[in-house]
């Protein structure tokens, strides 16, 4: 019985731990930084950066830096960050202010331990935008998802790679690599698009484009068109 009511204690608060981390504006543009910073350290190492030709067909990216992993007994993951898709036609499109989003999963297993890692996804194409960001999404299962391949010039090689809508990428402990993220649920983080943009604006309206960029995405929005043209 103790065995069970320490194991529920750890779920517990484990699913406590999103709603603790809260949003604040603070909060939401150090995560605009922190994103900034994930994205250019990673484009800026060729020999495990995301191919340059995917991220010029991309039609949207997401970046969630530092995502949250915990586990005891029960396994499970956490990330906070932002998404900004294409706007406009050539050749003068652009890339939208970025929404806030949030994805989490979870895993069962025998496993101690954590790890923060870096998430960026690279969306090849808007199918099903609008239900993604209307509620949530499941990596895997709304859309076919399967981890990139690596290499400043490198191409989608496996069948899975080729027909995948979603390609996933991680970066622990320095490493970067394709990662299978399915299972994963993707969706709008509103308390951070509430804090930063006002209670009106949903996050499918900033992705076409109707909220025009804010100061402090910046420097992330010059980094993203200088290799996503």
């Amino acid at each position: 019985m103790r065995k069970h009511r320490l194991i529920c204690g750890f779920l517990v608060a484990g699913l406590a731990m999103p709603a603790v981390a809260g949003t604040g504006r603070d909060h939401d543009i150090g995560r605009i930084q922190a994103a900034t910073d994930v994205f250019r350290d990673i484009i800026n190492t060729p020999e495990s950066s995301i191919p340059l030709n995917l991220l010029q067909s991309a039609q949207c990216i997401a970046i969630i830096p530092s995502e949250v992993r915990f586990a005891f007994i029960f396994g499970g993951n956490y990330g906070k960050g932002l998404m900004t898709c294409r706007v406009g036609e050539k050749p003068s499109r652009n890339w939208s202010a970025p929404a806030f989003v949030m994805i989490g999963g979870g895993s069962f297993g025998f496993q101690i331990g954590g790890a923060a890692t870096d998430l960026i996804l690279v969306f090849r194409n808007r199918n099903g935008l609008t239900r993604l960001l209307s509620d949530k999404f499941k990596i895997g299962g709304d859309a076919t998802a399967a981890g990139g391949p690596v290499g400043r010039h490198a191409e989608a090689s496996t069948d899975l790679q080729l027909r995948a809508q979603i390609l996933t990428y991680s970066r622990s402990r320095g490493l970067f690599a394709g990662i299978s993220l399915n299972g994963a649920v993707f969706k709008p983080d509103q308390d951070g698009n509430v804090t930063m943009y006002g209670s009106d604006m949903h996050s499918e309206d900033i992705l076409n484009g109707k909220m025009p960029a804010p100061p402090e995405v910046a420097d992330l929005l010059a980094e993203i068109t200088k290799y996503a043209l």
